[in-house]
């Protein structure tokens, strides 16, 4: 025998020798690696807000877009706090909490009795609205929710007993302050200049707010041990709790982040705008619109579409009437649930 052939690592070597070129894999072409890239919803999202952005500015100039955009910072804050919220609860308990946006409501209404009321300060107000959301969220938890997860409730029922939620939560506070309109007291006159934009002292407060809370989630979320369990509930709750994790005690944690939330974003809307029982329910939809174009309980999902949202109802206003502004959320929303309903980050069921 040949003494090559007793030695088949030198006969590779002639033959890759031999090969030459062929025998290396040939690079991705350029439109093969294109083609994957527009097959990532997220960006084919970041492509079509750029294209928004680029006619905008060509159409109305660099300044206009970038002062309603800024704008729309302070409006997005609030949907992905709201958001966040929602999905939340829906990706650990499936609950779709139609209730959800009268938490908004319960919140701004609990600032209000603090701070102009009882007349302290609307940082105390603040808190107290986190709190008293909060407790009211775990109280519905447990003489509510829990039960009915007992009884092995449908999705259906559920639903309906959260739209009947919200209708009693926005009859209570009705009662309590009536229907007429109510501001917190705020400065909404100063105003804030930078950049030759301009913004209102507490839309910049909402906006810095907002952007750190949101921040904070996302840390929280992703390196805490808390957060950690909350994904592993998302994923699969029965097989998180056979792993030995306390599922009671995450779900009452998942409450108290989806109800302080809620009362923060309350305030934070109630402060840009004013108070009346249906403001909740009017932040309802665009909330809606950022949980499913985010993806359905993905938590960092909700954040990100929050904000585009609300960046994107006030570039509309570029265009159409400023009264027509809530309808973008519903047409988003729409899109979305035609042309992919799983959301921009495909994954539904993810936190």
């Amino acid at each position: 025998m040949h003494p090559m052939c007793r030695n088949p690592p030198v006969v590779d070597r002639l033959l890759a020798m031999e090969a030459g070129p062929l025998a290396e894999p040939a690079p991705p072409a350029v439109g093969e690696r294109l083609k994957e890239s527009l097959g990532r919803p997220w960006m084919v999202a970041v492509l079509v807000i750029v294209a928004i952005f680029l006619a905008l500015v060509i159409a109305k100039g660099l300044h206009a877009v970038a002062q309603t955009g800024l704008n729309g910072l302070s409006l997005g804050s609030i949907y992905a706090l709201g958001a966040v919220g929602l999905t939340l609860v829906y990706g650990i308990l499936k609950l779709v909490n139609f209730a959800h946006g009268d938490f908004l409501t319960f919140g701004a209404y609990m600032a209000y009795l603090v701070n102009v009321t009882w007349g302290m300060p609307l940082v105390i107000g603040v808190f107290w609205a986190m709190i008293a959301t909060a407790v009211l969220g775990l109280l519905l938890e447990r003489v509510l929710w829990r039960p009915m997860r007992a009884k092995h409730a449908g999705f259906l029922q559920l639903i309906l007993m959260s739209i009947g939620l919200a209708f009693l939560l926005r009859a209570i506070i009705q009662w309590f302050w009536s229907t007429d309109i109510r501001v917190l007291d705020v400065d909404t006159s100063s105003t804030v200049d930078f950049l030759g934009l301009r913004i209102g002292q507490t839309q910049l407060i909402v906006v810095i707010v907002g952007i750190a809370v949101i921040a904070a989630i996302g840390l929280m979320l992703r390196l805490t041990l808390l957060g950690k369990r909350m994904r592993a509930l998302s994923d699969d709750l029965e097989l998180a709790e056979t792993a030995g994790i306390d599922t009671r005690r995450v779900i009452t944690y998942t409450w108290i982040f989806a109800g302080a939330l809620a009362g923060l974003a309350g305030v934070l809307a109630g402060a840009t705008t004013d108070l009346r029982p249906e403001l909740g329910f009017e932040l309802l939809l665009p909330i809606f619109a950022a949980v499913i174009l985010g993806g359905i309980g993905d938590a960092f999902g909700a954040l990100a579409a929050g904000m585009v949202i609300g960046v994107m109802t006030e570039w509309s206003t570029l265009v159409i009437d400023a009264r027509w502004k809530t309808a973008v959320g519903f047409i988003v929303l729409l899109l979305v649930l035609i042309v992919r309903p799983q959301g921009i980050f495909g994954k539904a069921k993810a936190l």
